[in-house]
């Protein structure tokens, strides 16, 4: 007989393999998992494994439709879950290893009730501990969906008289007594960020976090559970709309973690979504956006809405968001971002290696107002390759203002080496210069720089005294139409490389193109607390590019003009 273990081998195994399909993310876990059994800080506890899914399979049921009173039998994606958080143990200690989880799935895969079971078994497995576990969404109602499917199974038990129950308008909680060694107390609470404060729990479920308005929302959650060795705190979701919220880069973060580029070993992840969402009608895409396909999904179900998402596009953004989790701005951002994540994708230069190549570069620079982003780059060609180098600028403090009230996860890009924090309360403009001159002395032929004249009356001189040629690029729609419609051209035939920078690829998915009758556009952002600086500095630099192809004496030109008014 199979044990638990070799079974979820297995079932790694068949994914990784596709005879069970699965999309990127859960191979990318797969092969985690493969990898972490194999490493001697890990044990596995089989036993705590199999008494939660013993605990929910034998006394948790259905209590809804026509399965009501049936047992709820644990799908294998299901197990595999439980597998994952509850087995995995330090060496040597009782200690788990995962505090934290993020699953991610469709709606319609009984993502509720499973976290409402999970809930239940977790509580009575860490009772010897005094389990507090509370179950918060951003609206109660929400909340209360997964605290009453454990309240109306606890009825069903006939166990109701063994609990205290309180579920009245000032609290929704289930508490007990286990002896004089344990309690176990449940409770369900609408999120509130400034009353978190005062809560004390081990184990929290965070429901539909993509409602999260700020890191903070959810980062408070986690401070609540500094106590607890075996703490765990789930946030589980589905796609939201909103692209620069907090959950959508998690979910990137996320991705990160499962693929091993970035290394988190508490965090496990669970992400189920389309990997292609152009092909959004083709049921293998249904299928491995949702692990409860052929159960809770019905494909001929979920087949008529894609057709009819095909027929009809206003259904289409709401069928790619509900039913393959798909992240579809609302906001109506112009660029195709799974376009352009696979452009960068077919390319991994470093940023020594360009410097070595025989490029001519062409800055570009989109200067702020005082204390506000500011994005700079370099703008190459390379092979038919269009490369751009971003960087930014904000002043420190306005950093955190930035990234709790704008959600622009600007210390992100800070620790990627995206983006320069500066300790002045308004940009210094030598700073900037000063990043022009280390790109050159690392042997980046800079050809010039193309900048707004908006705020540049500081900039120009420092530019002089650094002997970086610069020229005005204006801000005529024609202008930089040239620029913006040569990347677009350039991402769509898969030759735009961004050196993987998540910060360039957060501002040119805040890009809008308004469309005029002479057919340029007027560049701006979704909206109004989203930043495109870096986006506008690649158009700046791109402009320059462009026009000293066809024009290459504009530069000898430029150095005459510079000759002239140093003799003078």
């Amino acid at each position: 007989m199979k044990s638990l273990t070799d079974e979820m081998v297995e079932y790694a195994k068949d994914m990784l393999s596709g005879k069970i399909p699965v999309n990127k993310a859960r191979k990318d876990a797969a092969k985690r998992f493969l990898q972490d059994l194999e490493n001697p800080d890990y044990s596995i506890n089989e036993l705590n494994v199999n008494l939660v899914i013993f605990l929910i399979e034998h006394t948790f049921k259905h209590i809804k439709g026509s399965a009501r009173g049936k047992s709820f039998i644990l799908e294998m994606w299901q197990k595999w879950i439980i597998f994952n958080l509850v087995g995995f143990e330090l060496k040597g200690t009782t200690e788990r290893r995962f505090k934290e989880a993020f699953i991610f799935i469709p709606r319609k895969n009984s993502k509720t009730f499973f976290a409402s079971a999970l809930a239940w078994a977790l509580s009575i497995l860490e009772k010897d501990n005094y389990a507090v576990l509370y179950i918060i969404a951003t609206k109660l109602d929400r909340a209360l969906e997964a605290f009453n499917n454990i309240l109306d199974n606890i009825r069903l038990m006939g166990e109701e008289k063994n609990f205290r129950i309180l579920d009245s308008n000032s609290e929704h909680s289930i508490s007990r007594q286990f002896g004089k060694t344990g309690a176990v107390k449940i409770q369900a609470l609408a999120a509130d960020a400034k009353r978190a404060d005062g809560l004390n729990a081990n184990i929290i479920i965070l429901d539909e976090i993509h409602g999260y308005k700020s890191p903070n929302d959810y980062h408070v959650y986690k401070q609540a559970m500094k106590a607890y060795v075996n703490k765990l705190l789930i946030g589980i979701t589905t796609a939201g709309a909103d692209m620069n919220s907090f959950c959508y880069q998690r979910l990137q973060y996320c991705r990160d973690v499962a693929s091993g580029k970035a290394k988190d070993e508490q965090y496990f992840v669970f992400i189920c979504e389309a990997d292609d969402p152009n092909d959004y009608t083709n049921p293998y895409q249904h299928e491995i956006a949702n692990p409860n396909y052929r159960v809770t999904i019905r494909p001929e179900d979920i087949q008529t809405e894609a057709n009819q998402a095909q027929a009809n596009p206003i259904d289409r953004a709401e069928f790619l968001n509900k039913s393959l989790n798909v992240y579809v701005d609302t906001l109506d951002s112009y660029f195709n971002v799974d376009e352009v994540i696979a452009s960068d994708n077919a390319y991994d230069w470093t940023i020594d290696e360009l410097s070595k190549l025989p490029i001519q570069w062409y800055g570009g620079a989109d200067l702020s107002k005082l204390h506000d982003l500011t994005g700079v780059g370099l703008y190459g060609c390379y092979e038919d390759v269009d490369i751009f180098i971003p960087h930014a600028f904000i002043p420190r403090t306005e950093a955190r203002v930035k990234a709790n009230d704008d959600n622009i996860p600007v210390f992100g890009w800070e620790e990627d080496g995206w983006l320069t924090l500066t300790n002045s309360k308004a940009i210094q403009f030598e700073e900037v210069v000063d990043w022009f001159v280390q790109m050159r002395n690392k042997g980046f032929n800079i050809m010039q720089v193309g900048t707004d004249p908006r705020f540049s009356d500081d900039f120009y001189p420092l530019m002089d005294k650094a002997h970086i040629p610069y020229v005005d690029v204006s801000q005529r729609y024609a202008n930089r139409t040239i620029g913006a419609r040569h990347i677009e051209n350039r991402i769509k035939n898969k030759k735009f490389y961004y050196l993987h920078s998540e910060a360039y690829l957060y501002c040119i998915r805040n890009v809008k193109f308004i469309e005029r009758p002479d057919d340029s556009v007027i560049i701006d952002k979704v909206h109004e607390k989203s930043r495109i600086d870096l986006f506008d500095a690649s158009v700046n630099a791109c402009v320059e590019m462009v026009k000293n192809k066809k024009n290459l004496e504009q530069f000898d030109n430029w150095l005459n003009h510079y000759d002239q008014n140093n003799k003078k």
